[in-house]
């Protein structure tokens, strides 16, 4: 394999060149990854007749674009990074003093300073920035589209910018739908950047798992995967779920400065946003020794591994939301009130469409539709006791095949838990 010598005078290369020459980039063509996922969010808007977006995720916007800056920070702070999309135009309004980060992708036709409209940036004249804000748009999109009744998806916007294009004559929608629903299928080239992240996070996985020993926090524990990730290019973690011993139970504990005590079990998910932006998102429980596991420890991990190993099974292209719930494995009453919130989700650049719901859960939750070739699909399970003691949680993504389905995280599972 070709390697990239990072030390290497790189005056002649712009910032593209460099994220696209990384070490995880070699064999992908990120050009043609980027330029299907425009074609598929263009796709989705002709088909709900919507003649422009406004995007101001972070996600959303290097989704549609390959473009990245300042991820979280600009997800906080909207409208401060946006993204104008139409059936041929993509103009990108950076950050100020970033618009060089925007120069040169074969997704974005122009690139303009962004204008910030937040409290913060324009304190008690927030209303007015608004307005102003709202009418620079809208001669825009009259100047792209050639007339000022189109219809707009908007997201993540303050509701005075929303309420200021809807009173200039604008459809305002919810860009919600289609970017989601373009997201939901991947290209064969974006799966090698899934694959990508998730071989860089396993690896993470692996220090992470060599370093563990009683007497470390959780957090301590916990930045062994974070340095991890950071080294091997990858963005962030989204959350902070790793807990030890009774804090396993019931989930979503925020890891903290919690001890790790001997023979505890340790359980985590990963939620890492990795290289290429793509989500690396797979669930394991440890136990933290010196002893062997307990009968009661072994029989948390065996119940989870049952259930996502069930659910694995019954997942085929063409299924429908209703029938997968249907199909799915019977949580056993004492463990039901903690059950994981779902049976399992589509997994892209984040969590993301669909939402698979227990069948319990279905009739005031659930939603159909149907599971397509090129979704990706993180089936989850959790299994703790309502009245205490510690819990398990195993999670595994998967693709959706046009014949079944491919395992795409490959880290193993305890023998010393599933004996």
């Amino acid at each position: 394999m070709t390697t990239f010598d990072w030390h290497a005078e790189r005056s002649d290369l712009h910032d593209l060149a460099l994220l696209d020459r990384a070490p995880e980039s070699e064999g992908i063509d990120l050009a043609a990854v980027r330029l299907y996922r425009l074609g598929r969010v263009r796709a989705e808007m002709a088909a709900r007749g919507i003649d422009a977006l406004i995007l101001s995720d972070a996600i959303n916007i290097r989704y549609a674009t390959g473009t990245r800056n300042m991820q979280v920070f600009t997800s906080r702070n909207a409208p401060s990074r946006y993204l104008v999309l139409t059936a041929d135009r993509s103009i990108l309004f950076e950050f100020t003093g970033a618009e060089h980060l925007g120069e040169g992708y074969e997704t974005v036709d122009e690139v303009r300073p962004a204008k910030t409209a937040s409290f913060v940036a324009t304190g008690p004249d927030i209303a007015a920035r608004e307005r102003g804000w709202a009418r620079e748009m809208m001669d825009l999109l009259a100047e792209v589209l050639g007339r000022g009744d189109a219809t707009v998806g908007l997201e993540r916007m303050n509701a005075g910018v929303a309420i200021a294009l809807a009173e200039g004559g604008l459809r305002v929608v919810d860009a919600q739908e289609p970017v989601e629903m373009a997201r939901a299928i991947k290209s064969d080239e974006e799966m090698n950047c899934v694959r990508a992240s998730l071989r860089a996070t396993e690896r993470g996985m692996a220090e992470l798992r060599a370093a563990i020993r009683p007497g470390l926090t959780e957090a301590e524990l916990w930045s062994v995967l974070h340095r991890s990730i950071i080294a091997r290019n990858g963005d962030y973690i989204e959350t902070r779920l790793l807990n030890a011993g009774p804090r396993t139970n019931p989930w979503f504990q925020e890891t903290g400065p919690n001890v790790i005590g001997e023979n505890q079990l340790i359980a985590l998910d990963t939620d890492v946003v990795g290289c290429h932006g793509y989500y690396a998102d797979f669930s394991r429980t440890f136990h933290a020794g010196p002893d062997a596991p307990t009968e009661t420890q072994r029989a948390l991990y065996k119940t989870a591994h049952e259930q996502v190993s069930h659910n694995m099974s019954i997942l085929r292209p063409g299924m429908s939301f209703r029938d997968y719930a249907d199909a799915a494995w019977d949580i056993p009453e004492t463990y039901y009130a903690h059950r994981y919130y779902l049976s399992a989700h589509g997994c892209g650049m984040s969590g993301e469409y669909p939402y698979l719901y227990h069948h319990g859960d279905f009739p005031d939750a659930g939603y159909d539709g149907e599971i397509l070739p090129g979704m990706t699909i993180c089936v989850e399970s959790f299994i703790g006791a309502e009245d205490g003691g510690e819990g398990v949680k195993l999670e595994q993504q998967l693709l959706i095949t046009e014949t079944g389905t491919e395992l795409l995280s490959q880290f193993p599972f305890e023998d010393a838990l599933l004996q």
